[in-house]
């Protein structure tokens, strides 16, 4: 089960000048940005990261306004720039839900960092983003093989609260139907 006491999310790199090249770009956003509304409603620390942004710029606003940190990296493993650093500083959280671009690439080499750290992962599936479709599958299928979890938002939003009797359920509630992802 996903411990919202334990957890953290990691948005990987939904840069602007990158997004437009990402398949179906926009609907990885609106999941970013659900994923994170919840976590935020629930107490559950958002760490973004962004490649090389005076390349390819920073994160989109939507993303970015939402994240309570952003790591600036040039490896395309975040955990090679200090994620895990990141991550222990927000209270030694050994699980991480991650979405992120390019889903091959730098979602796919971070999502193995953390898992080399020992943590347990799982990869918000609606949230991630390639250029082409192949490339974003065959990514979800080798992290899966390695021993992340592949999870829907609702999976992620109802194990963090475990019960309707959670305070925040109904808000939560209300982001579950309201997703159009």
């Amino acid at each position: 089960m996903i411990d919202a006491a334990h957890c953290s999310v990691v948005l990987v790199d939904y840069q602007a000048r990158l997004l437009p090249a990402i398949g179906d770009g926009e609907r990885a956003v609106r999941a970013a940005c659900a994923l994170a509304d919840v976590a935020r409603l629930i107490g559950v620390p958002v760490i973004g990261t962004e490649q090389n942004p005076s390349g390819l710029g920073p994160n989109v606003d939507a993303v970015a306004q939402r994240c309570d940190t952003i790591l600036t990296k040039r490896h395309f493993d975040a955990c090679a720039d200090g994620l895990g650093d990141l991550l222990d500083a927000s209270g030694a959280r050994g699980q991480v839900v991650i979405a992120g671009c390019e889903t091959h690439v730098c979602l796919l080499q971070t999502v193995l960092g953390l898992l080399r750290e020992g943590r347990r992962v799982f990869v918000a599936e609606a949230g991630c983003g390639s250029r082409r479709p192949a490339d974003r599958s065959l990514a979800l299928t080798r992290m899966a093989a390695a021993g992340a979890t592949l999870v829907t938002l609702e999976m992620v939003f109802f194990e963090w609260l475990r019960t309707n009797d959670h305070p925040r359920f109904r808000a939560v509630l209300a982001q579950v139907k309201s997703l159009a992802v």
